[in-house]
């Protein structure tokens, strides 16, 4: 993506993360090379992920954690921290909230077009964001810190994004000095729903939640800029005072998301929630999904995503629609793996990699490399004799070969042969069907149940079946290293 539709972490297509590799949306290989000449690309990292696991909430499943503090405490001055990877746009999305005693919500959260806001009730004090966040592949780091005491009204609620204080509001109107705000009280909290309707469920990924009662900190205590690419990037969380009522939420704990780590024992149920919603896409470690940004034009429709942008509904009844990956590469060797939860089995049916100069106004068939569900390839629209047919309940693997101009296709683990592709190109993955058909990927961190678990050969990525020597899973950690 680029700041012309909202994404916001450095220049366009620019990778943010030093070491820790983390990516500002959709980008290629070949430029991420100029980068490296720049000396603005990740570097490998010395170091095991900052963090290592985020939670995928799915609005679809009404997921969200829920805690009651046992006592009240500094309802004056405490701070929110949290990175945020956004899935699904155009939506009323709350993070945080809290309505004691039915007296309005107050809630931190993205508004349906798309700016962030803090609202706080019963005293209708608001802030809303000019910027945009329609960054679908970056993870954004954010930092909400109240302090009424302040005798400057702006500096009593301070909100920042990546490390920099955002001082563009459509809106802002800021609490009274000394106003006791309904925050850190005993009434409940919710992280990912809105108490006030029951509804407003998040669809994102979350990150390193944290709550520190009785300080107003800056993004320093949970960030850092990286001396190398000047990006901002997830730091240990170390040597804090959390408070009565602070917590953080690390999601280490696959099957106790809600677990506290902040020694405070401040834990929150698990709603809907499963060790499944566990994922290592995080800040330290982004990983390819399915784009959803992609144009509706001429006949081609954008599919229903779900699981993080990982599982796609090819819901149109009679026209092809395809998902395509957010990370574009053009040297390397890489892997993934796609279920196939229905389909339709015929030559509608297909995985494969399209160019990334293609025509999207057409079926991506005829702008790519493709295995079709009746076992034929296709190459550029034309079609021929490939492999075994395939269908609901089959995993399709992709090992595309950029150094040495190749393409294999699996069938649960089989390989159907290795395709030649044009050399010197940057190429996309997609999967493609119609009528109700259901495909979920797996470039790494997989929205489904593995029963085998398999990593590439740098120890990452969770896949059903072998990774081929020298073939890596999609993420930013993997593209750093293939670059440096």
């Amino acid at each position: 993506m680029s700041k012309q539709n909202g994404g916001i972490i450095g220049p366009d297509n620019v990778t943010t993360g030093g070491f820790n590799g983390v990516a500002s949306g959709v980008f290629k290989l070949s430029e991420a090379t100029k980068l490296i000449r720049e000396s603005k690309w990740p570097v490998p990292s010395p170091f095991t992920n900052t963090v290592p696991n985020s939670v995928r909430f799915n609005r679809g499943s009404s997921d969200y954690l829920n805690r009651t503090p046992s006592s009240a405490s500094n309802r004056k001055t405490f701070t929110f921290s949290f990175w945020v990877k956004r899935t699904k746009l155009a939506i009323d999305a709350t993070i945080y909230n809290v309505r004691p005693d039915g007296n309005g919500a107050n809630r931190i959260n993205f508004h349906s077009g798309d700016s962030f806001r803090i609202s706080l009730e019963p005293i209708s004090k608001y802030l809303a964001t000019t910027r945009l966040f329609r960054d679908v592949s970056a993870w954004y780091h954010i930092v909400v810190a109240f302090d009424t005491t302040q005798g400057t009204a702006a500096n009593r609620v301070k909100l920042y994004v990546n490390g920099v204080q955002e001082t563009s509001f459509s809106t802002a109107t800021y609490p009274d000095q000394n106003t006791n705000l309904d925050i850190n009280t005993t009434s409940v909290i919710n992280l990912g729903r809105d108490l006030e309707s029951n509804s407003d469920f998040i669809d994102m990924y979350l990150a390193e939640f944290v709550f520190i009662d009785g300080q107003q900190l800056t993004p320093t205590s949970f960030g850092e800029t990286n001396s190398d690419s000047g990006i901002w990037i997830p730091k240990i969380i170390t040597g804090l005072t959390f408070g009565t009522n602070g917590y953080y939420l690390k999601n280490a704990n696959a099957g106790a998301l809600g677990t506290d780590s902040s020694g405070q024992s401040n834990n929150f149920t698990v709603n809907n929630l499963t060790s499944l919603d566990q994922s290592t896409d995080s800040p330290s470690n982004n990983f390819s999904v399915f784009n959803p940004l992609l144009p509706t034009q001429s006949g081609i429709v954008t599919p229903a995503f779900s699981d993080g942008n990982l599982t796609s509904l090819f819901d149109n009844g009679g026209t092809n629609e395809f998902a395509m990956s957010t990370i574009a590469v053009a040297s390397g060797k890489w892997y993934a793996e796609f279920k196939w939860v229905s389909a339709t089995g015929t030559g509608a049916t297909s995985v494969g990699v399209i160019k990334t100069d293609a025509n999207f106004n057409t079926d991506p068939n005829d702008n790519g490399i493709a295995y079709k569900g009746n076992g034929q390839k296709n190459i550029g629209g034309s079609s021929s004799s490939y492999g075994a047919s395939y269908g609901a309940g089959n995993i399709i693997s992709v090992a595309l070969n950029m150094d040495d101009n190749q393409i294999t296709f699996y069938k649960d683990g089989a390989s159907q042969g290795a395709i030649s592709i044009t050399a010197d190109l940057t190429y996309y993955i997609f999967c493609s069907d119609y009528n109700n058909k259901t495909v979920s990927a797996n470039f790494g961190s997989p929205p489904y149940a593995i029963s085998s678990g398999n990593t590439d050969g740098n120890g990452r990525g969770n896949f059903e079946y072998a990774v081929p020597s020298g073939y890596l899973a999609l993420c930013t950690k993997n593209l750093s290293e293939e670059l440096s």
